[in-house]
């Protein structure tokens, strides 16, 4: 018998993206270029570095496994193990806790991974509403974190918007909650972990953290961590961990981490996505290097370089302020709708997205904030300076708008230029 491949076998390890699909190819191309000329300030999002690139595009990508390290249901993965090893090591040291899973696919998968340990159908969970800040799969009605359990929502002071505590303490004492959940993904401010807990203690409640926006800040030491205070810590490796996309769960209880990892799998996923745990491997590993300490303090600093240089501009910024990598911005002073604004600040190649400022009405084409985050123009280079000069070029375009259709060419164009040069100037892969 012939050893020889046949052509098409060959052509099936050696064929470049470009050769087998130009379509996928040119789309690709053209995102990779979009990203590199665009300032990006969607808050959910980052730059992951090329060692993370390379992992998500390994052969280890071609491996099936069910089950955890040591126990698997598929032979061959002796190597994989050390991976997941690896990233669950590092997770642990990073976070200073006892316990962490890595499997889970996202963030709110990891979240469901939590109801489903701990909870049963028609169970009462409290956490922050939508509107206030929250997350969808906190409880929110559409999710099914909403549909299929009973969930109370706290808000926020409609004065100071910051998270209102004795609203909170009064609805858990009321409703005596299975689960309390802190945390969400328009919130800006540092939440209080040790009263939550308090409260939870004195009701019986789990408390889970959900701390998938401000992880990498917590990773540099510029954001308290939530470990010591709560029960369960869920988190994504994206957003400030400037990781792939994918879940963590962290905890110090031996008797939730089985839960835990019994509800990762069987109870939630089969087969773990291998590239992906690769990728965190490598991202939680360059989180324990000294100078990511570095990058999540200019984080902070460069957000709140942002929030002042708008506020200057006449825009409000919801809270009065920032700790973290998001600026949540108040239109209405402006006489401004979320998105409009999303729209025209896309053409002069911004970035960002609508979302409601608290007590906004539900409809999304009534909302009037925008959700900016500096994560990802910090991974660039830019500094505060830098970001000083984006909340002006900001301010210019929105300000134009204001009681027009759309703002005046001119405006538009001056700005685009102002954003390439930046771009040229903090470049992405070469």
């Amino acid at each position: 018998m012939s050893s020889r491949q046949s052509p098409e076998i060959s052509a099936h390890f050696t064929e470049s993206l470009t050769q087998n699909d130009p379509l996928l190819a040119d789309i690709l191309d053209r995102e990779g270029k979009r990203q590199a000329d665009q300032i990006e300030l969607i808050a959910s999002e980052n730059i992951v570095s090329r060692a993370v690139l390379e992992a998500l595009g390994d052969t280890i990508t071609n491996k099936t496994v069910e089950g955890y390290p040591g126990a698997r249901y598929h032979g061959g993965a002796k190597i994989l193990d050390e991976a997941e090893r690896a990233a669950i090591e590092r997770a642990t040291d990073l976070f200073g806790c006892k316990y962490a899973n890595v499997q889970a696919h996202s963030g709110s998968q990891a979240n469901q991974a939590v109801f489903v340990a701990l909870l049963k159908p028609g169970d009462t969970v409290m956490s922050m509403a939508l509107t206030a800040g929250g997350h969808l799969s906190h409880g929110a009605p559409p999710n099914m974190s909403g549909k299929w359990f009973n969930a109370v929502q706290y808000g926020v002071d409609p004065q100071s918007g910051l998270l209102d505590y004795d609203e909170l303490e009064r609805l858990a004492i009321e409703h005596k909650p299975k689960l309390i959940i802190a945390g969400g993904s328009a919130y800006p401010r540092v939440i209080d972990f040790p009263f939550i807990r308090s409260v939870a203690d004195r009701v019986g409640a789990t408390f889970l953290v959900d701390m998938a926006h401000f992880a990498g800040l917590v990773a540099g030491g510029v954001h308290p961590n939530p470990i010591p205070h709560a029960h369960i810590v869920s988190c994504t490796t994206t957003k400030t961990l400037r990781g792939p996309r994918g879940g963590l769960l962290l905890t110090d209880d031996p008797q939730l981490a089985k839960k835990i990892d019994s509800s990762i799998f069987p109870g939630m996923q089969g087969s773990l996505h291998p590239n992906t745990i690769a990728a965190k491997a490598v991202c939680l590993g360059e989180a324990l290097r000294p100078s990511f300490k570095d990058y999540a303090g200019q984080v902070v600093e460069n957000a709140r370089a942002l929030a002042d240089s708008l506020e200057q501009r006449g825009f409000g910024i919801c809270t009065g302020g920032t700790d973290t990598h998001i600026v949540l911005v108040d239109l209405k002073p402006k006489g401004l709708l979320g998105t409009q604004s999303v729209n025209f600040l896309e053409d002069t190649n911004i970035t960002c997205n609508k979302n409601p400022i608290p007590f906004d009405p539900p409809n999304p084409k009534q909302w009037t904030g925008l959700r900016l985050g500096t994560a990802a123009g910090t991974t660039r280079g830019m500094d505060a300076e830098t970001f000083t000069v984006i909340g002006n070029l900001i301010a210019d375009v929105l300000d134009a708008l204001v009681g027009k259709d759309e703002p005046d060419a001119d405006v538009v164009e001056r700005v685009r230029a102002r954003v390439a040069k930046i771009c040229q100037n903090h470049p992405t892969y070469q």
